[in-house]
């Protein structure tokens, strides 16, 4: 079931499923974009009261979200779905009401020669209008409504596409938003039929797509057709290095910890690693212990599936390939095999890879690391140039020339150091990608400016200096273009 009303499409029975969800996913786009018409810029008191009511959509229904998002993945550790998807989304809907006033008051700008005493520049913040968002499965909750938040900031109107792997939570979003908000406002939709093809191709003011990069290759076409902007998150492979002066133990605990979260499916995850070639053996050992007392059984609640069955089997055949192919592979879980019935895969470690082996050209998303050695910061370097520009990096290093080192040489989308993934937790910093990774920010005072035409405004004095350099030219009004020839020169 979709969230527009059957009515938009039962005149025509006949239609085929193709056009009766471009007929239905356009019905929703009109009625937004003529509620947009007559009410383009809503206030702050109003913005705010549409974040309150995203909280509240998200407070009175948090069992309800939980238990849909584990139904979705057959085992979701409650923990985690409670501090990704429910406390992050109201800390940051809290941010943003308080300080949407300060992000949308108007900026004054400095005027330039062009005019006389009088004159005023100002870029004034306003909506785009109506905002499309592409939701993956890996934190369905978190990824529909973070960028709900800075799209509502800014005073836009949305709909939403949720993944066809979040069918439960699809179906509660669709069924409890619209206690909250109006149609015309915000609508959830489920992925069936050709509802995931269609949606794209509605000329949204802008479309926000979070998932893989050949998905966003083909969302981004679709979405040029209508010339319509788009950011793109698209994750990659994020590389870690630990320099030997950090505390191993401390390495391990943060990389290991993060590695197990949501059984490793996380776009900005330490997808490889880099360990200097002196403490490999002992960050195996370490890596050993803290399994062992951290997730001793992967059947317990508190470890997660993967999402399906597909993925399952991806991950089997990239364990497989890398040991065909020379590879050492560690299992953390020792005594553990892989759960196909749960979808419950144990922590591996994957060292002595090679070009050829799939676990160094794909993004893993899942509960294996790659672990690669090195004697120098350059050859950590020069790897990772030779490597499409990840979503995330994460240098741990107590020196801080070193790690100015890393952070000067590697780009990334993002960083965290002497940490993973808690980057994107920080709401005063923008959250995005860069080239394969991704396009575009959002977040914070960032999202907001995504979500707003930045709109610049000049108003003319009563007088202009432009009056006297109008044509006929020569005389007067070309002394006066020498003169500024050689001073602005």
């Amino acid at each position: 079931m979709n969230a527009v009303e059957p009515n938009l499409t039962a005149h025509n029975t006949e239609m085929p499923a193709e056009s009766s969800d471009a007929a239905m996913l356009n019905a929703a786009f009109q009625l937004q974009k003529q509620a947009y018409l007559k009410a383009p810029t809503p206030s702050i008191d109003e913005r705010r009261e549409h974040l309150r009511q995203l909280k509240a959509m998200v407070n009175d229904h948090r069992e309800d979200i939980i238990a849909a998002i584990n139904q979705d993945y057959g085992n979701r550790a409650r923990q985690e779905t409670l501090f990704a998807e429910i406390i992050s989304v109201t800390d940051s809907i809290n941010h943003a009401i308080k300080h949407v006033k300060k992000w949308a008051k108007p900026q004054r700008r400095h005027t330039d020669w062009t005019t006389y005493p009088g004159a005023k520049n100002r870029v004034i913040p306003q909506p785009l209008g109506c905002v499309g968002v592409i939701v993956p499965w890996n934190f369905p909750n978190h990824l529909s409504f973070g960028p709900l938040i800075s799209a509502f900031a800014a005073g836009n109107r949305a709909m939403v596409k949720m993944s066809e792997n979040s069918r439960h939570l699809s179906r509660l979003l669709i069924k409890i938003s619209k206690d909250y908000f109006s149609e015309d406002k915000l609508v959830y939709f489920e992925e069936t039929g050709t509802v995931g093809i269609e949606f794209s191709k509605i000329p949204f003011d802008l479309l926000l797509f979070t998932g893989s990069g050949e998905t966003g290759k083909k969302v981004m076409a679709s979405a040029a057709k209508n010339l319509t902007p788009v950011v793109l998150e698209l994750g990659g492979k994020s590389p870690a290095v630990i320099d030997p002066s950090f505390p191993l133990e401390k390495a391990v605990d943060r990389i290991l910890f993060v590695k197990q979260f949501n059984s490793g499916q996380i776009c900005i995850n330490v997808d490889y690693l880099f360990v200097h070639q002196s403490q490999l053996d002992d960050f195996v050992t370490q890596a050993k212990a803290w399994v062992k007392k951290h997730v001793p059984d992967i059947n317990a609640d508190d470890y997660s599936s993967i999402i399906d069955d597909r993925s399952f089997k991806r991950l089997q055949d990239t364990l497989e390939d890398a040991r065909s192919k020379g590879a050492r592979v560690i299992n953390l879980n020792e005594g553990q095999e892989p759960n196909v019935a749960a979808r419950k895969m144990p922590l591996h470690l994957v060292l002595d890879t090679s070009e050829e082996m799939t676990i160094r050209n794909r993004e893993t998303f899942g509960p294996f690391l790659m672990v690669m050695t090195y004697d120098k910061p350059e050859e950590v370097i020069n790897y990772v140039h030779g490597q499409d520009r990840p979503l995330a990096f994460y240098p741990f290093s107590n020196d801080s020339k070193k790690t100015q080192l890393y952070i000067d040489h590697i780009m990334s989308g993002g960083v965290t150091v002497n940490d993973a993934l808690l980057h994107v937790a920080q709401h005063d910093l923008p959250f995005g990608g860069v080239g394969p990774s991704g396009m575009g920010h959002y977040h914070g005072y960032e999202g907001f400016q995504t979500f707003s035409k930045m709109r610049p405004i000049f108003q003319q004095a009563s007088v202009t200096p432009m009056s006297l350099l109008r044509p006929p030219y020569g005389g007067l009004p070309d002394k006066i273009l020498n003169m500024m020839t050689k001073l602005k020169g």
